[in-house]
């Protein structure tokens, strides 16, 4: 059975963009240092880097992303959309989808309980349903009790303000480790959620 997956890449107290956030500046001040670990900003990958990077996409079936990050992404993602695969944008304005070579991007103002069982289903019964941001997207799909799965790359980087991934978190939710890696980068935590 597939399972949903939140895989983002906070900073090491909590944050996933710095201030600033724009079309310009996907990760606002912060850069693209949030993403290092997997070869941006001029970064250098490890082997554990290397491993979690594939871990994301080898078994994902379906995408959802929120709105904001499609607007701030859709312009660097290049004329295959990036993520190969169906993506669900939650937005509070439909529109008709939009195909980038082999993804497309389906813009959905269901709840979003329904957008992971949409997912779900187009995904099929042995492939993930990847949750790829932002923070708001990632609580609220973590408040519906469906996510399976946590993975976290911290980055060795203290941003001090900007967009905190845990800000306002269902409170309660109890994690168990199931991996640890490390690297130079990040260190790669992937946590089942009871």
């Amino acid at each position: 059975m597939g399972r949903v997956i939140i895989d983002m890449s906070p900073s090491l107290d909590g944050f996933i963009a710095g201030t600033g956030v724009s079309a310009e500046q996907p990760f606002g001040d912060a850069g693209l240092r949030l993403h290092r670990w997997l070869g941006l900003d001029d970064g250098r990958p490890e082997e554990s880097d290397l491993q979690a990077a594939a871990r994301m996409f080898e078994t994902t079936g379906a995408v959802i992303l929120g709105r904001y990050m499609y607007d701030v992404g859709i312009d660097k993602w290049g004329e295959d959309g990036a993520f190969g695969r169906p993506c669900f944008v939650v937005t509070h304005h439909p529109r008709e989808p939009l195909a980038r070579g082999r993804t497309t991007f389906h813009f959905t103002n269901e709840s979003i309980s329904a957008v992971i069982a949409r997912a779900k289903q187009v995904a099929g019964k042995d492939r993930d349903v990847l949750i790829a941001g932002g923070a708001d997207l990632a609580r609220q799909c973590l408040a519906t009790r469906l996510v399976d799965e946590l993975r976290l790359h911290v980055v060795p980087v203290l941003l001090g303000e900007g967009t905190r991934l845990f800000d306002r978190a269902p409170p309660g939710t109890e994690l168990e480790l199931l991996d640890v890696s490390t690297s130079r980068n990040a260190t790669h935590l992937v946590y089942a959620i009871r």
